[in-house]
């Protein structure tokens, strides 16, 4: 009984220390609970986290150190970006170089000039060829060339028979005998004015007969000297009449032979012409053309046009003589664009000292130009420029097998070259054709180095 409530007592004892005491312990038990657990959470994100950060350092590094960037930046690295550009590699060995036909070459500025082919037809140089005619009617007397003949300037071609030429030298000799007179009596006249012996009403009319009959003769001079009569012949003509003058007939001064001389040297190329037959003063009779240089006229398309001008390089080329050039020179450029073609016309002078180049005949004109005004540019063939991911690359060879991509900002397409503005410095090795095949190697996979086997 003693023991049962000793028993009792102490159970009394307990409950009423728990009643009155163990709200702050429970408090505290609970307060501990809670920050276990906000414990324990944290615990259990931050290796969640170092999980996440960690595998793409893991996957990074087998490509590039960029999940070592994200790490240090505590950023997610941009998806495109320079130092990514920057660090792309290609390692392709020596073998595979030569399969894929690489060719590594240095790049310098230059002078950069533009260089077209034009298409053209060979045509007579209309600044040396004359179409030979007479002035005056006639029956052809004779006929000294023939087609293909090489004539030099003032060479007789042919000859007229001409009443008509027989006139002219009559009308002249009568024109200078009367002028002759008139200019004596002008003479006498000014000196009896001059001593008031006449009027000056009959001087002034003596003074305007000779500069009336002055005219009359200069004028009939010049005719004779259009048909082919040089000084020297006029004044043959002259002294012929003077020596007839005492003869009873004076038919022989006038003689109706009227030859038609060569205008320049070259080559017959047309003749319309036969003994005994009458021609008229329009009409054809030879065509004398110099086949020594002849024009070229060549079509620009509508987009070559700014590469032309004056002080372009040409020379001419035909399929018929392989390997061989004519040099050229533009002397005309035409303002006009052909409606049905979209061309432009334009004519330069061809030497041909052999006669190999023909009028008709089809040809290539080769022009080149100066695009850069004299001054150096780095400049790279339109091949060895790609574009990755929308932007222009080129390959830089860093090592004998290793190629680094450089990107780089391109400027005017200049014949078969691109002008390089920023990302390239001289004497850089560039590859210059195969950039296409390293740059679809490159695209397999992605960015960082890749090794090709």
């Amino acid at each position: 009984m003693k023991l049962y409530r000793i028993v009792l007592l102490s159970a009394v004892c307990f409950g009423l220390l728990t009643f009155c005491g163990g709200g702050k312990p429970a408090a505290e038990a609970e307060h501990t609970h809670e920050g276990e657990s906000a414990t324990h959470t944290h615990e259990t994100e931050e290796p969640a986290q170092a999980e996440q950060e960690t595998e793409p350092a893991g996957h990074t590094h087998e490509g590039e150190d960029a999940g070592h960037m994200q790490d240090q930046a505590g950023e997610t690295p941009p998806e495109e970006g320079e130092d990514e550009h920057e660090h792309q590699h290609l390692t392709v060995p020596a073998d595979k170089q030569k399969a894929w036909g690489i060719h590594v070459g240095h790049v310098h500025k230059e002078s950069l000039t533009t260089r077209i082919t034009l298409p053209g037809v060979m045509a007579l140089n209309q600044n040396r060829t004359a179409h030979v005619s007479a002035f005056v009617y006639g029956q052809i007397a004779d006929l000294s060339v023939d087609l293909g003949h090489r004539v030099r300037r003032g060479q007789p071609l042919l000859t007229l028979n001409s009443p008509e030429f027989a006139q002219i030298q009559a009308d002249f000799l009568q024109a200078r005998a009367s002028y002759n007179l008139s200019r004596t009596e002008y003479q006498r006249a000014q000196a009896l004015w001059e001593a008031k012996a006449i009027e000056e009403k009959e001087y002034l009319r003596r003074q305007a007969e000779n500069e009336k009959l002055a005219t009359e003769y200069g004028v009939l001079g010049s005719k004779l000297h259009s048909l082919g009569l040089t000084h020297e012949q006029i004044e043959a003509l002259i002294e012929k009449c003077r020596l007839v003058e005492g003869q009873e007939y004076k038919c022989e001064v006038a003689d109706p032979i009227l030859p038609i001389l060569s205008p320049l040297s070259g080559t017959v190329i047309f003749r319309d012409a036969v003994r005994g037959a009458h021609i008229e003063p329009e009409k054809t009779l030879l065509t004398v053309s110099d086949l020594g240089r002849l024009w070229a006229r060549l079509d620009v398309y509508e987009k070559d046009i700014p590469l032309v001008t004056k002080e372009s390089r040409v020379t001419i080329q035909t399929s018929l003589y392989p390997g061989l050039s004519f040099p050229a020179r533009i002397t005309h450029i035409s303002n006009l664009i052909d409606e049905r073609l979209r061309t432009m016309k334009v004519r330069v002078e061809v030497d041909n000292p052999e006669g190999l180049l023909k009028p008709n005949m089809y040809v290539q004109g080769v022009l080149e130009s100066d695009v850069s005004g004299g001054e150096k540019i780095l400049a790279v063939p339109e091949e060895a420029v790609q574009s990755l991911d929308g932007e222009k690359i080129v390959f830089v060879r860093e090592s004998g097998d290793v190629f680094a991509v450089r990107h780089v900002l391109i400027g005017d397409k200049v014949g078969d070259h691109r002008i390089i503005l920023s990302g390239l410095t001289e004497h850089e090795d560039v590859v210059l054709k195969g950039a296409f095949t390293l740059k679809s190697e490159i695209s397999k996979g992605t960015f960082g180095h890749s090794h090709v086997h």
